[in-house]
């Protein structure tokens, strides 16, 4: 069968034409698994060192851009004032101690003087019951010769001398109720003393509120003193440091920012369409900006649940804040999707804030993720 010439070249136009639509159809439905975005940024944790006192600084040991060790100096605030209130804490305890010991004496003394009133107690208790045996008797026997007087039986000289006696006894018995009375008394003065002695002392021991507040207080001047060296927490690299020597470190002010090195992931954002088949664990390829040709793996770590619309917030005279917006157009979200990063190469420097490209291979939660990893496309860079 032969084809004419202009036949044939209809037929390879409509053939290029077809594998031309086959092409862009097939990348679209790649497009459509396989979202990606070109809005994705390099995030870090960033430590706002602050210091816990105040003070000049007198030792600034790093430089801007330094890359620190846990643990390493950052810098060192002047310490005589935190050291002379560490000595004037201790000097404090050492004081308390001897007060509370002083006042453990008082406890005793307290102690044996109400003991010893309550022996005084015994003893005048005894002395008033001498008294009133003696009072009775005294009593009967004046009575009776009150009899025998008038009888005539006894001389007047005799019932005399027996109401001499029995106002003795009487006398004795008012004098053993009023030393009775004074020793309870005594008592009363004694135990109050003693609860005295005893709400100064406080708590035995360790548990005494005198003694752990003077140990708190050297507690507070030992940390305070430890607060004036700043030392880095995580491995990281210190950044935009503004320090010199002699400036005035305030207490709960950031200083500087430490970038913790071990806590690089990336954020993509994608369009709200394209987020219904991502799934955590997924496979994602992102491509840095400032490494084209170096294409990085990782995993979705998270998808936010939540972004922020300046729709709808509080505006002026407290009245909502509302956007105009064309009706027929509606622009689609951004959501972020946190990318974990696997395994970085060394070099490889990431930096907070720097731009990247995010790929990911939707369905591959569970697949072992062992084949090569392709760059992000330039024209999707």
């Amino acid at each position: 069968m032969n084809l004419k010439p202009a036949s044939v070249r209809y037929l390879l136009t409509a053939s290029v034409v077809l594998l031309a639509v086959l092409v862009v159809s097939w990348k679209y439905w790649d497009y459509l698994t396989n979202p990606w975005t070109r809005d994705g940024q390099v995030r870090a944790n960033v430590i706002k060192v602050a210091p816990r006192v105040s003070g000049p600084i007198v030792n600034l040991p790093i430089k801007d851009n330094q890359f620190v060790k846990s643990g390493e100096l950052l810098f060192e605030i002047d310490a005589r004032t935190y050291q002379a209130s560490l000595d004037q804490a201790r000097a404090i305890l050492d004081e308390t101690r001897d007060g509370l010991a002083a006042l453990e004496k008082q406890v005793d003394a307290a102690t044996a003087s109400v003991e010893q009133f309550k022996s005084a107690i015994v003893e005048e208790e005894s002395a008033l019951k001498a008294a009133e045996a003696q009072l009775a008797d005294a009593e009967a026997t004046f009575q009776r010769n009150s009899v025998l007087v008038e009888e005539g039986t006894i001389s007047r000289q005799r019932f005399d001398d027996v109401k001499a006696q029995y106002q003795v006894a009487v006398a004795n018995k008012e004098q053993a109720d009023a030393a009775l009375l004074e020793a309870k008394s005594a008592l009363l003065q004694a135990e109050a003393n003693l609860a005295q002695a005893q709400a100064n002392l406080g708590a035995p021991g360790e548990d005494n509120a005198q003694l752990r507040a003077a140990k708190a207080a050297l507690e507070t001047a030992e940390l305070n003193l430890e607060f004036t060296r700043m030392e880095a927490s995580v491995d990281g690299y210190v950044t935009n440091l503004d320090l010199r020597l002699g400036s005035q470190a305030v207490a709960n002010q950031p200083a500087l920012a430490l970038v913790d090195t071990a806590s690089f992931w990336v954020h993509g954002y994608f369009r709200e369409t394209m987020i219904e088949d991502v799934k955590p664990g997924d496979r994602a390829i992102v491509t840095l900006m400032t490494y084209p040709d170096r294409p990085l793996e990782g995993r979705v770590d998270s998808i936010g649940w939540g972004i922020s619309q300046s729709d709808g917030s509080t505006g002026h005279d407290l009245l909502p804040t509302v956007s105009p917006t064309f009706q027929w157009i509606r622009l689609a979200q951004r959501i972020p999707v946190r990318v974990h990063l696997l395994d970085v190469p060394e070099e490889v420097e990431l930096r907070v804030g720097t731009t990247a490209s995010v790929l990911v291979m939707t369905g591959t939660s569970d697949a072992g993720g062992e084949e090569r990893v392709p760059a992000v496309p330039k024209a999707l860079q």
